[in-house]
């Protein structure tokens, strides 16, 4: 066993003995149907130049000077390939993301081992120790495992559980039975903040469309615009269409205007009415911050016509924990928790038990005002009405409170919304 830190920049020889050069890098084949990487050549490099040797000119690579089988004359040259990868210039300080841990982690050393004279790349080191190998101080690693075991600096990922995905993209930790797209949203949205717009973009080419939006969807909307400023429209109105209308009102609003335009242009008919209109309302008004998909039944219906009606169309609302009742001219009437119109009566009429009294917002109210009725009456979400009482849609707690309490303090509120 041998990691890659300990020799790079070892002297090699030919045959002969004379110095050729010192190791440069090494190059492991990727090819699917081998295990994991098998080294297939070293670069060495000499005075202005780099020479790249296939590993059946080398006698051992884990040796304190590398000797070769040949001399510098009759040395073959290795031509990489498309499976081919350099080791120290693609895999050394890059980033892999760990499932599990659900961070973002960077890669200090490689590990070797020999197996019936090929040599492969077997275990990932993103801990102390491979960072204090890197730095030259190999001597002082071994002596914190002998006096502390390796445990205290160690932390080594198998190279079976690291999926490549390219040279210019971070490394993928894969594990059993799970995927990134079964992380929750909120946790993906922390991966690709953590590798910023260089690599985020590139998690997010591989999930589908739902989980990409809902993942937009928790990323602030200035860093959404990056993430998708590369990305065809087409695709970007799916997504959109998938969002939440007020959340597809803010990552639109970050865009430029001309390519705002034609995204909308591009959603379907019914969803671009509503980001449509949510954008004429002012950013931080109660207008500009509610959501158009809530749960609304005529006060005609009894509870168990509600609870029908609401199997019907509440699959895309963005909290069920309130149920609005309105009158023929979509009038505010009132309000049950869909707790209490579980356990009433079926037949009993939904008028009979709503709550009459209904805290409501303007559309042209202030943030602050909303977030302050949220708080007083410790509501999960609240109505927004027009001036003739008619309910245009709900702005729910977080977002009521997106501005207004530190981002600190956002993290720790339950989001009782979902």
């Amino acid at each position: 066993m041998a990691f890659l830190s300990t020799l790079m920049g070892k002297p090699v020889a030919d045959v002969n003995g004379d110095p050729v050069g010192h190791l440069d890098d090494l190059i492991a084949s990727m090819r699917s149907d081998l295990p994991r990487p098998i080294v297939t050549a070293l670069v060495i490099r000499r005075p202005g130049q780099r020479w790249i040797v296939p590993m059946s000119a080398v006698a051992v690579l884990i040796a304190p000077a590398i000797p070769l089988t040949r001399t510098a004359a009759d040395l073959p040259r290795y031509e990489p390939t498309e499976h081919d990868l350099y080791l120290a210039r693609d895999v050394l300080d890059k980033q892999i993301i760990d499932i599990n841990g659900v961070r973002v982690v960077r890669v200090n050393d490689l590990e070797l081992a020999r197996v019936d004279d090929e040599y492969y790349v077997v275990n990932v080191d993103i801990g102390g120790l491979g960072l204090l190998r890197r730095l030259g101080w190999a001597r002082l690693a071994e002596r914190l495992v002998r006096g502390t075991g390796r445990k205290a600096l160690a932390s080594v990922i198998a190279w079976d559980d690291v999926e490549l995905l390219r040279a210019d993209q971070p490394l993928r930790l894969k594990v059993p039975g799970e995927k990134i797209s079964d992380l929750h949203p909120a946790d993906l949205a922390e991966l690709i903040t953590d590798l910023k717009r260089l690599h985020g973009d590139h998690l997010l080419a591989g999930l589908d469309v739902k989980t990409l939006a809902d993942t937009l969807e928790e990323v602030e909307p200035d860093f959404q615009a990056s993430l998708v400023e590369d990305m065809p429209d087409e695709k970007v109105a799916d997504v959109l269409e998938e969002m939440a209308p007020d959340e597809a009102a803010d990552l639109l609003a970050e865009l430029p205007k001309d390519r705002s335009r034609d995204l909308l242009d591009l959603m379907q008919e019914d969803e671009a009415e509503d980001v449509r209109r949510l954008l004429t309302y002012p950013e931080e008004s109660a207008g500009g911050i509610m959501t158009t998909n809530f749960v609304v039944v005529p006060e005609g219906l009894t509870a168990g016509a509600a609870i029908a009606r609401l199997r019907e169309t509440a699959h895309e609302a963005e909290t069920l924990t309130y149920v609005y009742v309105t009158d023929i001219g979509e009038h505010l009437q009132g309000v049950v928790s869909l707790h209490e119109l579980v356990l009433a009566n079926p037949a009993t009429p939904i008028a009979e038990f709503m709550h009459r009294r209904v805290v409501s917002v303007g559309l042209l109210d202030s943030q602050e005002d909303v977030a302050q009725a949220v708080s007083k009456y410790n509501l999960v979400a609240i109505p927004v009405v027009d001036s003739e009482q008619r309910i245009q849609g709900i702005v729910t707690a977080d977002d009521a409170l997106d501005k207004v309490i530190p981002t600190a303090w956002k993290k720790r509120l339950p989001r009782l919304y979902h």
